[in-house]
């Protein structure tokens, strides 16, 4: 999303909360729940560029907000409750759960002494190939490339493009073209040119992102707890769209397989990597529910409503962004408003917003 796009939503979400619309028709928009989507928790400085910042949340804004879901009258529950609390239909009181992708370090560190402080169940979904040590963090490796080079050129869309990389806004612009162009790419054509560059400019992606993850044994002691569900997010973390259905079958149900065998339980939730519409679709919500996945999550913007229980394998989520930490968003969000205006918009125009 461009600074242009983050301010003007910005700017909507303080009028939703402040104008008090959102509270007003909180009880025909708000649906029956929502599921929270983190990746990392961590509460070091951003960075002058540091384009995957959206994907970090400080500790102090994650325990504002398990804070203010339970002073709303939310129910933070497991993901094994979802399906109970949406057939309910309208009745009961409403329900979060939390979830964080990817399996990062700083989850155990800085945000499972938050949950546990208010006894909150939660979620990680991990693809197995980043606790076996061996994952592919190319968006990782992509910033820190651009952060360490003076300039670069690529052959992309057929052309030789040239990015000077003298300023943070010069680094900015070159990684929103960089990685839109990547995202357009078959996914090992895609890895190929992260690792090409990276190793143009003396950068080992294995040692630079190696240390960020949890391994298993650290995985089994967190699965312990009984408010830690340890959910699959395929083995590469691919998006699976782009791959072929035998791929993708694989890379699901080894991955499910793989966390029951290391941490000796059921695995009955999943998450699909990148979770947009590109990257997972039809073909991979029929799969997971081939495979008895109880609940699959992706990355669409919304709330949960009663119908979502016949559609398990393809829930929404509201992403908990390093660029909105403020509470006034979270209110103004929960309140289901925004979504049913982007909805509509979508709905009429064709268009959607991202949030």
């Amino acid at each position: 999303m461009s600074r242009r796009s983050t301010a003007f939503l910005k700017t909507a979400l303080a009028a939703v909360h402040y104008s008090g619309a959102g509270n007003l028709l909180a009880p025909y928009t708000r649906g029956r729940g929502v599921i929270f989507m983190l990746h990392h928790v961590d509460p070091s400085a951003p960075q002058e560029f540091e384009p995957n910042r959206i994907l970090k949340v400080t500790p102090s804004f994650l325990e504002s907000v398990v804070r203010e879901v339970r002073d709303a009258g939310f129910d933070i529950v497991p993901l094994d409750q979802v399906r109970e609390r949406l057939e309910q239909g309208e009745e009961g009181r409403p329900f979060a759960c939390f979830t964080l992708d990817d399996g990062y370090r700083d989850n155990r560190e800085f945000a499972y002494p938050i949950f546990r402080r208010y006894c909150a169940p939660f979620t990680i979904y991990v693809p197995t190939d980043f606790a076996d040590g061996r994952g592919d963090l190319w968006w990782l490796t992509l910033e820190k490339v651009l952060r360490a080079a003076p300039a670069i050129t690529l052959a992309m869309h057929g052309e030789t493009r040239h990015f000077g990389l003298a300023t943070a806004a010069d680094k900015d612009a070159a990684h929103h073209a960089i990685y839109w162009w990547l995202r357009s790419l078959p996914e090992d054509q895609a890895r190929a040119v992260v690792a090409e560059l990276a190793s143009a400019h003396c950068i080992d992606p294995r040692s630079a992102n190696g240390d960020i993850l949890m391994t298993w044994n650290e995985l089994r002691e967190l699965a312990d707890d009984p408010l830690v569900t340890i959910g699959a997010h395929t083995r590469g973390h691919y998006a699976l769209a782009k791959l072929d259905e035998g791929t993708v079958r694989a890379e699901m149900a080894e991955s499910i397989a793989r966390i029951e065998r290391e941490l000796q339980r059921p695995c009955r939730h999943f998450s699909y990597p990148y979770g947009c519409e590109n990257s997972a679709g039809e073909r991979e919500f029929r799969i997971a529910e081939e495979l008895g996945i109880e609940t699959a999550v992706t990355t669409q913007k919304g709330l949960l409503y009663s119908d979502h229980a016949h559609d398990l394998t393809r829930l929404p989520r509201l992403s908990l962004n390093g660029d909105f930490q403020d509470l006034r968003y979270v209110k103004a969000l929960l309140t289901g408003l925004p979504f049913a205006v982007m909805n509509t918009l979508k709905r009429y125009t064709g268009a959607g917003v991202s949030a």
